[in-house]
């Protein structure tokens, strides 16, 4: 308090000046939140609140930003599987040829006009492959590994993509070869894929298959473990392998063929011996009758194969050499017995002879044996493959070499256009999964954005209909104090009037 009758300390004077300014800053500041519609315009007005908000906000920001990456993860996404679908559409077109050149009906001008026109279309996707960008980034020419899309707001909050090559010359069926340690017919092409002979056992030669386990490990980490016997046939193997498929994803196909020699006997310039489809060696595994053959030509003996052709599975022909070309196509095993007048010596593909591998009336049985291709559309490998007849590591009969000129080749290419429209498949579908989880993720990074904004406006949004009222408020001390201070200065104006 000050003295009394004091003209210099007017104590009511301050205290009104002081109200006016604690007013003035209240409704400056309310101000301010009716002005940016905020309650927090700095940390003096809550500092805790203050430091809740800009969490909030960096997280927004950080969503925001994440939403727009995954959206552009997704166009990339359809981008790519827009071009596969076209490079599906293509390889179907191939499909069709290959299937109408494996019926022979054409003459060989018209197969080399499939040809030309598969090799077009092979082309075509390849350039597809090779020119399918986003973004100036190529996308299927297999250097779009390991890419890492940022799609949350925090670190580690990412999904890693891989696209593998969809050129023509990287797509197809992968496949298994023949053992090359004893004979079991030519290996066939890698390019192809085509089987080899199948092999004789006649004796104490050995069988083509080994008693013993093999185990497949395919393209997707999965394992198919198989057990084969000695004396199986090559389509019970490939059944046994192809019932475990949906585990590696590699199948099998069994096939039998082998090519002999005709040699007449010569007493009686004739052909004698009996044949036999059988799924095994045991007892019993026998398939239709047993046929036997007696001929006079290789002509005969094809013609007579021929006519049981529907019960036991078996056919015959000549080659351009003449020699006789027996063939199972279910990959069952062919049984030669009791060969009587005339000789079979087996040959490879080249016409030369198998050395032991002679059916006579010395040796006058003996049992073909097929072979196993494993199949599948991606890379595989084998470990103790010579329990069924295969090499460790699987090999690409590739797109782009496909050969629809010839019957045979027609035929090849039908399974490798078959393998490849799978990889095109998978690939496509992993995309589509893909961005299946991109598009969730989206949805939930709304969702959380959506929730972080109500917080966030919980937290610094200004209540406007209680901040005017209490700006109306303020503006209503502000004037009650401005009266105060012009009330607190009459005192003092009348201590002056006490001076001479």
């Amino acid at each position: 308090m000050s003295a009394v009758g004091s003209i210099m300390t007017n104590t009511g004077a301050l205290q009104a000046l002081n109200a006016i300014a604690q007013t003035s800053n209240i409704t400056s500041s309310l101000q301010n939140q009716l002005a940016s519609g905020l309650s927090i315009n700095s940390p003096a007005d809550n500092p805790a609140g203050y430091i809740t908000a800009q969490g909030f906000t960096s997280q927004l920001n950080g969503l925001s930003q994440a939403t727009s990456n995954a959206n552009q993860a997704v166009s990339l996404l359809q981008t790519a599987q827009g071009a596969i679908g076209q490079q599906i559409g293509i390889a179907q077109q191939l499909n069709s040829i290959a299937v109408q050149a494996a019926n022979g009906t054409q003459t060989p001008a018209e197969a080399q006009s499939l040809q030309t026109l598969a090799g077009q279309l092979t082309s075509q996707i390849s350039t597809i492959s090779k020119q399918t960008q986003f973004n100036n980034i190529n996308l299927l020419d297999g250097t779009f590994n390991g890419v890492q899309f940022q799609v949350g707001a925090n670190e580690g909050q990412t999904t890693t993509l891989t696209i593998g090559s969809t050129d023509a010359s990287k797509i197809g069926m992968w496949h298994s070869s023949a053992l090359a340690t004893t004979y079991k017919g030519t290996n066939g092409s890698a390019k192809d894929g085509a089987f080899g002979s199948g092999a004789v056992t006649v004796a104490t030669t050995g069988a083509a298959f080994a008693a013993g386990s093999a185990t497949i490990t395919g393209a997707n980490g999965g394992t198919q473990k198989v057990a084969s016997t000695a004396g199986e046939s090559a389509a019970s193997l490939a059944s046994a392998i192809n019932t475990l498929s949906n585990q590696g994803g590699v199948q099998a196909q069994a096939y039998t063929k082998a090519t002999f020699k005709l040699t007449a006997g010569s007493s009686n310039q004739q052909y004698s011996f009996s044949i036999q489809a059988a799924k095994g060696s045991a007892a019993g595994s026998a398939i239709g009758t047993k046929q036997t053959i007696v001929a006079s030509s290789a002509a005969g003996v094809v013609s007579e194969i021929n006519s049981q052709t529907s019960t036991s599975g078996i056919t015959a022909a000549l080659d351009k050499n003449g020699n006789l070309v027996l063939t199972q196509a279910a990959g069952q095993n062919i049984n030669i017995t009791g060969v009587s007048s005339g000789s079979l010596t087996q040959v490879k593909a080249d016409g030369t002879a198998v050395a032991g591998v002679t059916l006579s009336s010395t040796n006058a049985a003996g049992v073909i044996q097929g072979q196993v291709q494993l199949q599948s559309s991606g890379a595989f490998s084998v470990s103790n493959g010579s329990a069924i007849g295969v090499k460790g590591n699987s090999g690409l009969a590739d797109l782009a070499d496909i050969n629809v000129s010839n019957t045979d080749g027609a035929n090849a290419a039908i399974n490798v256009v078959k393998y490849a429209l799978a990889a095109l498949n998978n690939a496509g579908g992993n995309l589509g999964a893909v961005q299946q989880g991109l598009t969730a993720n989206i949805n939930n990074m709304n969702t959380s954005s959506q929730n972080i904004t109500t917080a966030l406006g919980v937290v610094q949004d200004a209540n406007i209909p209680q901040v005017s009222t209490q700006l109306t408020q303020q503006e209503i001390k502000a004037q009650s104090g401005v009266a105060a201070l012009k009330s607190s200065t009459q005192l003092q104006q009348a201590y002056l009037s006490l001076l001479p």
